[in-house]
């Protein structure tokens, strides 16, 4: 059996089960019927108007990180990188690893001026390139307690609590009002060992580790989305139900009262090639992704989050990234129909720089997995053609029409923020407004 074969083999064995859930889904939970009232300053209805609505901006979000952000070689290939990433993501995960935003005790990296670390751009610099180009910007994340930084004593719990603490307080001094989704803590199933890190804090294995966090985390971020996040495997293995490892997590800081807004959910395929029908093969099965999302949805009444997505090609050949591309637009379809899930987030754009890997080592670390939208020499691979393709063409809404005698047009289309053009005498306005599951309706006046 080739690679293509067993890839695809859940999905072929249940297109018409996927199919129906997508198209049904897409329609129910990402489309809405929209009115848009058209008004001269004096409040009369601007008739004989022709309205062209454009979607600019989806609401759901789908991003990836911007680690790479002015952190490449060259400057043609940092401009490069800021021009693609717009193209087809509208949210972008910046790096708040402790570890690296504070590598010295009371010195954190927030300003854009800070000195340089690989992979880590300063917090300033990123909302200030999101600002610019209309990206909402998403932090990650507070407490991830096996990335703290060395000089954090490892077994004083009150101590690293009150260093937790200061952190999380300068964070939201600086950032509560510019970032609305806030990651609180990261893979609390996944306690690691590394040469260059020490292993995780005792507090890792404290009780309250997840309660604490968040309550730290409302007090100081009391209006944000609030975001616990997992790796893949634990996940996305809910067979069990409730008796899987995450959902017992979740189950119990629940119940204490913990404030969790979302669920993030992890998909990095980071499987060896030789490795991969065995152990990557039954998560790519639609009937299993779409049970796993039922279940927290129905469970936890709780939004999802794809949080970090990567879709190995292992290579630069055609049939290779072609099957990327099949993948994704497979599992960005099934995402973005279920009507719990919020964003999906791929994590590395670009080949080549990925964690645990020198710059451009591609048998090193994630690099391995080719797992980037773009190539290290920045040309696209069909990946990236084929996310520009669901979300600015497939799944996008552009409508021309006329207005009534009293300023009133209706369309259908999908959640967002909408560029509307009012026409009239041969003079055009244009005019920006959001049109959402909670706002269907909007009244724009005509600036004369």
């Amino acid at each position: 059996m080739n690679r293509k074969d067993y890839i695809f083999k859940h999905f072929d064995e249940n297109r018409d089960y996927m199919n129906q859930r997508v198209q049904e889904g897409i329609e129910a939970h990402r489309k809405g019927d929209f009115s848009l009232e058209i008004l001269h300053q004096d409040g009369t209805p601007a008739t004989d108007v022709k309205i062209h609505a454009k979607l600019k901006k989806h609401a759901f979000l789908h991003g990836a990180n911007c680690f790479m952000l002015d952190e490449m070689e060259t400057r043609e290939k940092n401009e490069a990188y800021k021009e693609a990433f717009p193209k087809v993501f509208n949210l972008a995960t910046l790096p708040f690893y402790w570890t690296d935003l504070e590598p010295e005790p009371g010195k954190p990296r927030f300003a854009k001026d800070s000195p340089k670390v690989y992979r880590r751009p300063a917090p300033d610099l990123c909302l200030e390139y999101c600002d610019e180009k209309g990206i909402t910007p998403k932090l990650h994340c507070l407490n991830y307690d096996q990335w703290g930084p060395l000089w954090v004593p490892e077994f004083d719990i009150p101590e690293i609590k009150r260093l937790l603490e200061k952190r999380i307080r300068e964070i939201a001094e600086r950032y509560a009002d510019r970032i609305p989704g806030i990651e609180v803590i990261n893979e609390v199933l996944c306690p690691y060992k590394r040469q260059d890190y020490r292993r995780s804090t005792a507090f890792f294995w404290e009780d309250d580790l997840v309660d604490w966090s968040f309550e730290i985390a409302r007090k100081y971020f009391p209006k944000n989305e609030l975001i616990i996040n997992e790796a893949t495997r634990e996940a996305w293995f809910t067979r069990q139900r409730q008796r899987s490892a995450y959902a017992a997590v979740i189950e119990q800081a629940l119940k204490h009262g913990t404030s969790i807004d979302a669920i993030g959910m992890q998909f990095h395929m980071f499987n060896q090639l030789p490795d991969e029908e065995r152990e990557s093969c039954p998560f790519l099965d639609p009937i299993r992704l779409y049970e796993v999302m039922d279940f927290y949805w129905e469970r936890y009444h709780k939004p999802l989050q794809v949080t970090e997505i990567t879709i190995p090609a292992y290579s630069n050949e055609k049939e290779d990234e072609e099957i990327q591309a099949k993948l994704m637009e497979y599992l960005y379809s099934i995402w973005f129909s279920h009507p719990a899930m919020e964003a999906a987030i791929y994590w590395n754009l670009v080949d080549g720089y990925a964690a645990f890997a020198p710059l451009g080592d591609m048998k090193a670390g994630e690099n391995y997995y080719h797992g980037g939208l773009l190539r290290f020499d920045m040309s696209k691979k069909p990946a990236f053609d084929m996310l520009e393709e669901l979300f600015h063409h497939r799944w996008h809404t552009e409508e021309k029409i006329q207005a009534d005698e009293k300023g009133c047009a209706a369309f259908r289309g999908f959640y967002g923020d909408y560029e509307i053009t009012v026409e009239k005498n041969g003079k055009c306005v244009k005019l920006d407004t959001a049109l959402t599951r909670d706002q269907k309706h909007a009244r724009l006046i005509l600036a004369e």
